[in-house]
């Protein structure tokens, strides 16, 4: 014998909808901001990790390590060109 499908006692509106959205969206927020807040480092990291990928590609021949140390403001070997690229792409991810 087939059995009868669940019908909720309520009815589903526009409304209700609308809040289920709100609450995903505000649920979404709250997840990313705690992710971020457990390891800024990581974020930090990864962003540098992507700078120097990405210079790479476009033949800046400075290391990961010196890329690392051109943002937290150390002075490095290299070309006056090379750094500025290293400079530039970090305030543009910030």
């Amino acid at each position: 014998m087939p059995e009868k499908p669940y019908v909720p006692p309520y009815s589903v509106t526009d409304v209700i909808i609308h809040l289920v959205a709100e609450i995903s969206e505000l649920v979404g927020v709250i997840t990313v901001k705690s992710e971020t807040a457990v390891n800024p480092h990581l974020r930090r990291d990864n962003q540098i990790r992507t700078i120097h990928t990405s210079l790479a590609i476009e033949n800046n021949s400075l290391s990961l390590e010196q890329m690392t140390d051109i943002i937290n403001g150390k002075r490095v070997l290299g070309s006056p060109n090379e750094i500025r690229e290293v400079k530039n792409a970090f305030d543009a991810y910030i």
